[in-house]
């Protein structure tokens, strides 16, 4: 998986830095161990944007709509590079248990917590499963921001916040944490636009 990461990385770069180069921002904030990224979402190229301005340094697994690894030829070489599949809109037990083996092993994950795009650069609510994942496996998240405009030749900031541990009363969290937790999350992710001006 890694060898194929790296070989779709560096002949994908070339082409994505020369249309779309993006500068990273606070990309010191990234730890060694495991760790969930959790950027808004705005653009199909969002994922591309993550995975350039992390380097090839910081490989992150990523989950993704199942839609999109069912894409002849795409999803094939999605899944090579570390993409797993998430049923949206119903409890993807499947997807979870892959997402918290790859927390467990030490990767990192790349997520976007609020489950779909928002092209109206407006910031929709997260979904409850990054605060499940991090409170069950004692990873902590990233919050990053990408601007919704990405204009071709001109660099896109994308902007590491600062790692965090949520905090729960309880063991593994309830429902009302999830909540409040995610949208703490949303809150931290708005409040790096700043950033990117």
């Amino acid at each position: 998986m890694k060898t194929a990461y790296a070989i779709v990385y560096c002949i994908a770069w070339p082409f994505f830095n020369l249309f779309h180069p993006c500068r990273a921002i606070g990309r010191e904030h990234v730890p060694e161990g495991p760790v969930i990224f959790c950027p808004n979402h705005t653009r199909l190229s969002d994922p591309l944007f993550v995975a350039f301005a992390l380097g090839l340094r910081f490989r992150p697994q990523v989950m993704a709509k199942a839609e999109l690894l069912e894409i002849p030829v795409l999803g094939w070489i999605l899944k090579k590079v570390g993409v797993f599949a998430v049923e949206r809109g119903k409890s993807d037990v499947g997807a979870v248990k892959r997402a918290m083996k790859c927390l467990k092993s030490g990767d990192k994950l790349l997520l976007f917590p609020e489950g779909t795009r928002y092209k109206d650069g407006k910031m929709g609510e997260a979904k409850a499963g990054v605060a499940l994942l991090a409170l069950r496996t004692g990873t902590p998240i990233l919050p990053m921001y990408i601007p919704p405009n990405k204009k071709w030749f001109g660099r896109t900031p994308v902007v590491f916040g600062e790692p965090y541990l949520p905090r729960a009363e309880s063991r593994h969290g309830s429902a009302e944490e999830y909540e409040i937790i995610a949208r703490d999350l949303m809150e931290r992710i708005a409040a790096l636009e700043a950033q990117a001006r």
